[in-house]
């Protein structure tokens, strides 16, 4: 199942995916504008103001590029990389697989001064592409209501979960303005962030307090590899990482991930002078240490991404790595040297966490040490050795109660 169940995830997972679509578009320079409907009838219009999907006949199918966008599998554009040099659309299967789990679907397309319209009736088309008026815009819009028949669970789109979902996206996608408005309720949202990431690091921690005052931010391009990272520092004790690839939420991380956690590590540590750390700390700062309280967004965009598994819950390019610890590596070396009084008290933070780590392992192995004594039955008189280190030890065996 290309949307992954027919639940109340995979219902909404049909919107992610005619928007994910429109945001292809945003990422290659052509759309600045999306609108989200939920409609009185419960069925949802997706709109944007892109190039439009083209609607010439194809020259070796002899048929409407826009009928085999709406019927055919991995026939939309972002399999061409003139066209797309990076996407985030489910599996690449498109509004194709919208179509296929809908009741019907109308497709309404504005390009080259007309509107185009088809009608699909459960992905098969109701007649050809229409033209039913004139415009001077371009753009597409999908409007479909799901198939009660698959989706026995509901069909009834729950506003709070794609309003998340938009607002995230506009997050990660700083020029584009999303309108969501359901009809049902007279609810309407409209996200437009052109902060980015610091603008998402800021909303995430908008409860908490934070350490370093204004988040950090780091970005960088090689290859049409794109990556940013912004961070904060909180006063918990929890690390909140969100990862993302061409939009797509990674929960399972993947290389980006991997790439930032090792360069930060390794970036505080450098950083960490005698003066900050313990002088009978012999360890140095771990990986836990200086993530505890951190709030962090690391997103990136890349051509060619590897998956592990169909649904893109973790990255595996390589090359991905090696320059998000490139990026991190120079620009928060930078920022730890310019920031001294911040770069101080996230250091400190981390060395804390450090001691807070060394203090409860030494509390379990005592724990443990007096429990084994417990119960090991040896006689009463024969006590627990406070030296660890066995070449120093010695056990002296006497005859005699008096011994």
């Amino acid at each position: 199942m290309y949307i992954g169940n027919t639940a109340e995830e995979g219902l909404h997972h049909l919107i992610y995916e005619v928007v994910d679509n429109s945001i292809d578009e945003a990422l290659a320079g052509h759309c600045t504008a999306i609108k989200v409907i939920f409609h009185e009838d419960e069925s949802v219009s997706v709109e944007d103001n892109g190039r439009g999907i083209p609607v010439d006949i194809h020259p070796t199918e002899g048929v409407s590029a826009l009928e085999l966008v709406m019927g055919t599998l991995h026939a939309g554009g972002k399999f061409d990389h003139s066209t797309y040099k990076v996407s985030g659309g489910l599996h690449g299967v498109g509004v194709s697989v919208v179509n296929a789990l809908s009741s019907w679907t109308i497709a309404e397309v504005k390009r080259n001064g007309k509107v185009h319209q088809q009608r699909y009736e459960k992905g098969i088309k109701q007649g050809d592409v229409q033209i039913v008026g004139e415009t001077d815009q371009s753009g597409t819009k999908i409007t479909f209501i799901p198939d009660p028949t698959i989706f026995t669970e509901t069909t009834i789109f729950k506003y709070d979960i794609i309003q998340n979902r938009l607002r995230e996206l506009a997050f990660l996608n700083r020029d584009v303005k999303i309108l969501l408005k359901d009809e049902r309720s007279g609810a309407e949202d409209e996200f437009h962030c052109k902060g980015g990431l610091v603008e998402y690091v800021e909303y995430l921690n908008r409860k908490r307090t934070a350490i370093n005052a204004e988040p950090i931010f780091f970005s960088g391009e090689k290859e049409n590899v794109q990556v940013e990272v912004c961070f904060q520092y909180f006063d918990g004790y929890s690390e909140r990482l969100f990862s993302y690839v061409n939009n797509i939420f990674t929960k399972e991380g993947g290389t980006h991930v991997t790439g930032f956690r090792g360069a930060l590590t390794r970036c505080i540590n450098r950083y960490a002078s005698d003066d900050v750390v313990p002088k009978n700390m012999k360890e140095k700062l771990g990986g836990d240490d200086v993530r505890e309280g951190l709030t962090c967004v690391v997103s990136v965009r890349v051509p060619n991404p590897q998956f592990e598994g169909q649904t893109k819950t973790k990255l595996g390019n390589s090359e991905v790595e090696s320059f998000v610890t490139q990026v991190v590596n120079e620009q928060l070396g930078a920022w730890l040297e310019e920031h001294p009084a911040e770069a101080k008290r996230v250091v400190n933070k981390s060395v804390q966490a450090m001691q807070a780590r060394e203090a409860a392992r030494k509390a379990r192995d005592l724990t443990r040490r007096k429990s084994a004594l417990e119960f090991s039955g040896l006689p009463g008189k024969l006590a627990d050795c406070q030296e660890k280190d066995p070449d120093r030890a010695e056990l002296f065996i006497v005859e005699g109660d008096s011994a």
